[in-house]
C-alpha cells in the first residue's frame, strides 16, 4: 500500500481493510451503506426515546402561533440528543445537545421543506394548525431522532474501529 493510497484514505469517510489483495471499503455511515452499527437492544431502546420525545413535541406545537413550533421542538430534540447519547455509551453536555438538535432539526427542515412551512402557515388557520403542526413537527422529531441515532451507533463504531487499528 501506497503513502499515496493511505493519504488518499485518511482525507475521506472511509475506513478501508485489505482482505488478501482486495482493498474493501465502507463508510460509517448508513445512508452510504445501508448498515446499521446499533446493537441487537439499542434499536427498541431509541424507539421509546424518540416516540416518547416526538409526542412531547407534538404537544408543544398545539400553540396556535407560528414560531412557538420550533422552539418546542428544539427543547425537545435537546433532551432527546442527550438520552440518546446515554444509549450509545456518551455523555454530553447541554450546549452540545443543542447544537445537534439544531443541526439535526435543519438537516430534516432542509430534506422537507414543505412540512415546516406547512406546519407554521396551519397555525394561522384556527382548528387547522392545531391538528396539521402537532402532526408534522411529529412526524419530523421521528425523523431527526433516527438520523441522529444513526449517527451516534456510526460514530461510536468508527471510534471503536479506529482504536482496534
Amino acid at each position: 500500500m501506497g503513502k499515496r493510497f493511505i493519504e488518499d484514505v485518511l482525507t475521506t469517510n472511509f475506513i478501508v481493510w485489505n482482505i488478501g489483495s482486495e482493498k474493501n471499503y465502507i463508510s460509517p455511515y448508513k445512508e452510504e451503506n445501508n448498515m446499521s452499527y446499533m446493537t441487537a437492544q439499542e434499536p427498541s431502546t431509541c424507539a421509546k426515546i424518540i416516540h416518547s420525545h416526538a409526542a412531547l413535541a407534538a404537544a408543544g406545537n398545539l400553540l396556535p402561533i407560528p414560531g412557538t413550533g420550533f422552539a418546542a421542538d428544539t427543547v425537545t430534540m435537546t433532551t432527546m440528543a442527550m438520552a440518546l447519547a446515554a444509549v450509545f455509551g456518551a455523555n454530553i453536555e447541554r450546549r452540545v445537545a443543542e447544537a445537534m438538535a439544531i443541526s439535526a432539526l435543519k438537516k430534516t427542515m432542509l430534506k422537507q421543506p414543505i412540512k415546516t412551512i406547512a406546519k407554521e402557515l396551519s397555525k394561522l388557520i384556527p382548528g387547522l394548525g392545531q391538528i396539521v403542526a402537532p402532526a408534522v413537527s411529529a412526524a419530523m422529531l421521528e425523523a431527526a431522532g433516527w438520523s441522529l441515532a444513526e449517527d451516534m451507533a456510526a460514530q461510536r463504531h468508527y471510534q471503536q474501529f479506529t482504536k482496534a487499528a
